[in-house]
């Protein structure tokens, strides 16, 4: 009997020492969280499966890894939000403070954000910035719900693509040299 107990106790502790906190992955939990996501107009919410949601979780705002994603709800009423469902921050423990960040992306643009990012289209990609929430604690005691992903703000896809400050000061100076060369 003390054998067995004894191991109940250590198969437990470890269970403990592995728990992970737990985050709802939507934009629109009841009252509590309502951030449409939208296109780079920043009226038309994204619809539909050509838009995904990425989760990206971690310890602090410099170790975010990919958690998981999901396609964003079918035009109407839907549109704008994505419902992930309960998901586990690696290395985050249960109750404790985890760094979030969502990023969305046209999947006719990239099959993944970075390709998205890396096509330079308008309206290929977004992100919202980073903030924390406490994990939910489904192990704890007492157990708690997964956390709703309060500090979540709307955003929209990036706009379309203005020059750069240099490339516009490196054109002014082209002509200034032109102008000069000519008199």
């Amino acid at each position: 009997m003390k054998k067995t107990l004894t191991t109940l106790v250590c198969l437990m502790a470890a269970v403990a020492a592995f728990a992970q906190g737990t985050v709802n992955f939507a934009n629109l939990v009841g009252t509590a969280l309502n951030t449409p996501v939208f296109h780079n107009d920043g009226t038309t919410r994204l619809a539909g499966n050509t838009f995904m949601a990425e989760l990206l979780g971690g310890s602090s705002a410099g170790s975010l890894s990919s958690i998981g994603t999901t396609p964003f709800l079918p035009a109407g009423p839907g549109a704008g939000y994505f419902l992930g469902g309960t998901r586990v921050i690696t290395g985050v423990n249960e109750g404790a403070l985890a760094f979030i960040q969502i990023r969305a992306w046209d999947t006719a643009r990239g099959a993944s954000y970075a390709l998205a990012f890396a096509s330079g289209a308008p309206d290929a990609w977004g992100s919202s910035g980073i903030f924390s929430v406490t994990t939910g604690a489904p192990n704890g005691s007492p157990p708690t719900t997964p956390a709703t992903l309060v500090g979540l703000t709307s955003f929209q896809l990036n706009p379309v693509p203005e020059p750069s400050t240099f490339a516009l000061a490196g054109l002014g100076a082209a002509a200034l040299l032109l102008f000069r060369r000519r008199k």
